[in-house]
């Protein structure tokens, strides 16, 4: 099943905009603006074709797994300075993953 790049791109926007949706005293700014700067690098390869559909997927399937994580960390009305280490270390691992699936040999048009 093929999906166009800009219904892609419109889904990928959609799931960025919600990252800035925020409850009163669980500011997490600097993950927010990491995650929307992960989408925007994710939706970026998935235009080009340096991602491939499947790789697209993965991708956005981790961020899921973030924001699920800032969700829970923001559940009890304060974010510790221990979960925002461990966004910042899953936004680190996929920050690479991003770099290593739009910089190896597979493109969209394989």
């Amino acid at each position: 099943m093929k999906t166009s790049h800009k219904t892609l791109i419109a889904l990928l926007a959609l799931a960025g905009a919600s990252a800035f949706a925020q409850t009163p005293g669980t500011n997490t700014p600097r993950v927010d603006q990491r995650e929307a700067n992960q989408q925007a690098r994710i939706a970026q390869g998935a235009a080009n074709g340096s991602l491939t559909a499947h790789e697209t997927q993965r991708l956005e399937k981790e961020q899921a797994r973030i924001d699920n994580a800032e969700a829970k960390a923001k559940s009890d009305g304060t974010v510790t300075a221990k979960e925002r280490r461990r966004l910042h270390a899953m936004q680190d691992g996929a920050s690479r993953d991003i770099r290593r699936k739009k910089h190896n040999e597979r493109t969209a048009g394989q």
